[in-house]
């Protein structure tokens, strides 16, 4: 049993990462660095991404084709590697983001205030 939940909890940290590097890389092509970067401005310097983190979610949804990468200079003319959406990763990133609003509902409905008891 423990390790079933273990298993639940590293899946819904993978999911929770992969839906927000897929939700960055629809705002076009980044750098992994440039990725970092987005999550940490966009939660308003909540959300940190560690290279250890990331990369291997990177190389993941690589694997899974719903990102694409090439080598590119940045705009400080240094190579780096570029990802970008596929249309597998943009059908992805819509299921992902409906089971995330799902689950954001629920956890409301759980913090919510306790409804009446009924007379």
């Amino acid at each position: 049993m423990a390790k079933e939940v273990y298993q639940n909890r590293i899946e819904l940290l993978q999911g929770t990462l992969d839906l927000l590097i897929l939700e960055t890389l629809r705002w076009g092509a980044q750098h992994g660095y440039g990725i970092s970067h987005a999550i940490r401005a966009r939660s308003g310097e909540v959300l940190q991404v560690e290279t250890g983190s990331l990369y291997p979610a990177l190389h993941r949804l690589e694997r899974q084709k719903w990102i694409a990468s090439q080598w590119r200079l940045t705009e400080q003319n240094q190579r780096a590697k570029f990802y970008e959406l596929t249309t597998a990763g943009k059908e992805q990133l819509v299921r992902d983001r409906s089971k995330w609003e799902a689950m954001v509902q629920a956890i409301a409905g759980v913090l919510g205030p306790v409804p009446e008891p009924e007379a």
